[in-house]
């Protein structure tokens, strides 16, 4: 006997006046002409010029010339070449030219997707039977670059969500790249990406000091590079130990923004093409504190590399790459420690799920253990996680995704054992969620997928993406979903 599940009236769409103020990249050639084209205008066509792009931008954007300045900043280099001194110039000048080297970029053009859901930090002004909600989305904008987004919300007595107003000024954060790394860590992780010649290992561990930042990792590798005539190999794996620097990073924004405004947009070169799927999960230490993590994928073009995003406001963020045996995507954190250990569900070949433990958030040295492989024909393909588990008094509740015939994603459930979550208690032998008529058609056909889910009022309150387009929620009764569980595992 399948589950009711209930799908909900509310969609969470894209919205195409959600812009950012990105660099316009075109080059050191072009850009001197560009340079020079704009300086040869007159006075007053430069003011008639700046005028129009103030009236047509400054509304779509926070601090618009703050942003003209920081691109205009970026070809302070072309100018050097042209022998044009930057003191030189007037203030409309710059803002002028920092405009050519400006676009604006949809964020939410192309898809709006794989949510997450967790309650707020804040939870003042509501009902006693209502929570504050935050959910993430992956967005998608020209040239299929992801970025994370995020909406605030109320979810009622009745299940129903109503969203707060979206801000449509959205705010890149400050960059901060003050992060201190462990010269042990680093090097464990860079062994991993590059395996390196043994002279030029040794070279490494006698310059590196045992703790240093990024700059200070930047003067490593310029010095190394001066002192030794290194081969291809060891070229590139300089390129890489600014690469793996890079992937670790702060980041805050302005307290006046609205959550809606912020937007995590990819910052390091690991980033490039995109920040996939970030699993987001309200997790309470030993002594009662609270963070919020998010498991992520990086994507730069080549390589993926599993990173842990870490938030107790969601103002202020950090950036760590993960370690270890969890290499692939979907990594998802359980919400507390287990026996002592950080707990990890996650998919190795693109097939099985699997669960990890270490003693540290970012380091999973220890050997991955099997927890399900495809069982039923809906999951031949694979089968693996939709977020975090919830804890439940009957067990770890899991929901998953599946793949079966014609790539048609499934969203079921698992149910594992509180104290020895190895231990697969309950598993549906039916699908929650098929995509339907009207969700089955979109960029990506028959997908149904979701990366974090909340308990409310005694249900479960399910965000899911449908055809990689697309978001929408359902609901289901959590008395029902676990009965349901333990009883398709005795069958």
């Amino acid at each position: 006997m399948g589950v009711t599940v209930n799908r909900k009236n509310i969609f969470f769409k894209p919205q195409m006046d959600r812009v950012l103020a990105r660099r316009f990249n075109l080059g050191p050639e072009r850009a001197k002409k560009i340079v020079a084209r704009v300086l040869g205008l007159s006075d007053e066509e430069k003011s008639v010029v700046l005028a129009q792009i103030l009236r047509n931008y400054a509304r779509r954007h926070r601090s618009l010339l703050n942003v003209l300045e920081r691109n205009f900043k970026l070809v302070v280099p072309v100018l050097k070449e042209l022998g044009i001194s930057r003191e030189g110039l007037s203030n409309e000048e710059r803002m002028l030219i920092g405009s050519y080297f400006t676009m604006e970029y949809s964020i939410e053009a192309a898809a709006y997707f794989n949510p997450s859901i967790v309650l707020s930090p804040d939870q003042s002004q509501v009902q006693e039977t209502e929570r504050r909600v935050l959910l993430s989305f992956r967005a998608v904008g020209e040239g299929h670059l992801s970025s994370i987004v995020f909406r605030s919300a109320v979810i009622d007595k009745n299940l129903d969500i109503r969203m707060d107003e979206v801000g449509v000024l959205l705010e890149k954060p400050k960059h901060i790249k003050n992060y201190r790394y462990k010269k042990v860590d680093f090097l464990e992780k860079l062994e991993q990406l590059h395996k390196p010649e043994k002279e030029i290992y040794r070279l490494i561990e006698e310059k590196f000091t045992e703790t240093f930042i990024y700059d200070e990792l930047v003067l490593f590798v310029k010095q190394l590079k001066a002192e030794n005539e290194l081969s291809q190999d060891s070229e590139l794996l300089m390129q890489q130990i600014l690469w793996l620097a890079s992937s670790h990073y702060e980041i805050s924004y302005s307290l006046d923004t609205s959550i809606s405004e912020r937007v995590i947009f990819p910052i390091s070169d690991t980033e490039k093409n995109g920040i996939e799927d970030a699993r987001f999960v309200r997790f309470v230490s030993d002594k009662g504190s609270v963070t919020n993590y998010a498991t992520y994928t990086a994507y730069d073009g080549h390589s993926i590399l599993p990173k842990l995003l870490s938030t107790k406001d969601f103002v202020n963020f950090k950036v760590q790459p993960i370690n270890g045996r969890i290499v692939g995507k979907g990594s998802a954190l359980f919400p507390r420690k287990i026996n002592g250990k950080y707990a990890m569900l996650c998919r190795e070949g693109g097939e099985n799920s699997y669960i990890a433990f270490s003693d540290t958030l970012t380091n999973w040295q220890q050997e991955i253990e099997l927890l399900v492989e495809p069982e039923y024909p809906w999951e031949f393909i694979q089968v693996g996680n939709c977020g975090s588990p919830l804890e439940t008094d009957k067990g770890w509740l899991v929901i998953t995704h599946s793949v079966g015939p014609m790539r048609e994603y499934s969203i079921g459930a698992l149910l594992l054992d509180l104290d020895d979550p190895k231990k697969v208690i309950g598993k549906l032998k039916q699908p929650l969620l098929f995509a339907n008529e009207a969700e089955r058609n979109g960029y990506v056909p028959n997908v149904l997928y979701s990366c974090g889910q909340i308990i409310h009022n005694n249900h479960l309150i399910l965000p899911y993406a449908y055809s990689d387009q697309e978001s929408t929620y359902a609901t289901v009764c959590l008395d029902e979903l676990l009965s349901t569980l333990l009883e398709d595992s005795r069958t």
